[in-house]
């Protein structure tokens, strides 16, 4: 048996599911901080990123008093 980490060495994300968390990787976000200089937007176009995913994010930076950068008009 083979005990896989669910969170790559350093990242702070929430429990997220595959597609998502390959999603953050891929456009180079390694840390949760990161999201806040990014609007909810621009993350939700992410390929694999989906609306539950979302939502986890967006608790997981409500706990660090943090949150999405405004949508950029």
């Amino acid at each position: 048996m083979t005990n896989k980490p669910t969170a790559e060495p350093g990242d702070n994300f929430p429990k997220l599911a595959a597609p998502a968390r390959r999603a953050l990787a891929t456009a180079g976000y390694t840390r949760l901080e990161q999201l806040a200089q990014v609007s909810e937007a621009e993350v939700m176009r992410l390929h694999g990123m989906g609306p539950k995913a979302l939502e986890q994010l967006r608790q997981a930076l409500k706990a660090k008093s943090l949150s999405f950068a405004e949508a950029k008009r």
